[in-house]
C-alpha cells in the first residue's frame, strides 16, 4: 500500500480547525472527502501539525495511503478536481520513502504571523491579517522576542487547554521584521504548545505599542504563569508555512 506525501495549502476561514469533526468543517474532512471521490477509500490522512479555527497554511504537509499504486501526479491532479469547491489545494504530491510519517518525521515546524500595520483596514487580506493601526515598533519587538529562544519552560505562553505533557520547549528562531505595510512574525522550532505562537505574538505586540518594555516578555516568560502572558493574537494572521524533514 503506498503512502503518499502531500503539500497542501488552505485558506482557514470556512474551516474548524484541521482536525476532522463530526458535525463542522475541516480541512480534514475536506481532503478526505476528496480522497474518497477519488479513490472510493474511507480513510484517515495524518497531518504535520493540527492547526486551529482559522489559521491557514501554505506549507501543511499529510500522508495519506492508497491500496492503489498511482503516479503521484495523478493523486495530486485528481484530489484538486474535488476540491474545487474548497478552500483547500494540493501544491505537491510524492511517494513517501519507507517508515515516513507526516507528524513524527517532522524535526521542524515553521510560522508566520501576518500583522498589518497602516490606518486603513485591509480590503483584499480581510482575515488574513491582524490590522493594528498603531505604528509598532518591529525592532524593539525584535529585541524581545530574542528572550523566547532557546529550550524554556513555557507555561506563560501555553493555552490553558494544551494537551501537552510537558511545557518545555526549544524556540529555534523568532524574528520580526517589516515588510512594506506588514509586520512579519517568524517563529520555528521542532514542535509548539497549543496557541504559544499566537501568545507569543500578542504579547510581542505590547511591546511594539509601547504599553510593555522589551525587558517585560523576558519577565512574563520567567513568571511559568499563563496570566503573565499578553492579550493573544487572532487566528486571522498565522499560517503554517512549513515543515523540515530530514530527507
Amino acid at each position: 500500500m503506498p503512502r503518499y506525501r502531500l503539500l497542501v495549502e488552505y485558506d482557514g476561514r470556512p474551516y474548524s480547525g484541521f482536525q476532522a469533526q463530526a458535525t463542522l468543517p475541516s480541512v480534514q474532512g475536506a481532503i478526505e472527502a476528496a480522497v474518497k471521490a477519488f479513490s472510493g477509500q474511507e480513510l484517515r490522512i495524518a497531518a504535520a501539525g493540527r492547526t486551529d479555527t482559522g489559521v491557514h497554511a501554505t506549507g501543511q504537509v499529510v500522508h495519506v495511503d492508497l491500496e492503489r499504486d498511482w503516479p503521484p501526479q495523478t493523486v495530486m491532479n485528481a484530489l484538486n478536481a474535488h476540491l474545487t469547491r474548497e478552500a483547500v489545494s494540493i501544491l505537491d504530491a510524492q511517494v513517501a520513502p519507507e517508515g515516513w510519517h507526516a507528524r513524527f518525521s517532522a524535526n521542524e515546524r515553521r510560522y508566520l504571523y501576518r500583522i498589518l500595520n497602516r490606518r486603513a483596514p485591509p480590503a483584499l487580506d480581510k482575515g488574513k491579517v491582524w490590522h493594528m493601526k498603531k505604528d509598532l515598533d518591529h525592532e524593539a519587538m525584535h529585541a524581545a522576542a530574542q528572550a523566547l529562544v532557546g529550550l524554556h519552560d513555557f507555561t506563560t505562553f501555553r493555552d490553558m487547554h494544551c494537551q501537552a505533557q510537558s511545557p518545555m520547549k526549544t524556540l529555534d528562531v523568532a524574528r520580526v521584521r517589516r515588510v512594506g505595510e506588514e509586520i512579519h512574525l517568524d517563529f520555528e522550532a521542532r514542535s509548539f504548545l497549543h496557541r504559544q505562537v499566537r501568545s507569543m505574538t500578542g504579547t510581542l505586540v505590547e511591546v511594539g505599542a509601547g504599553r510593555w518594555a522589551p525587558d517585560d516578555v523576558k519577565k512574563a516568560l520567567e513568571a511559568k504563569d499563563r496570566r503573565a502572558c499578553g492579550p493573544v493574537a487572532p487566528a486571522d494572521g498565522l499560517y503554517l508555512v512549513g515543515v523540515g524533514y530530514e530527507d
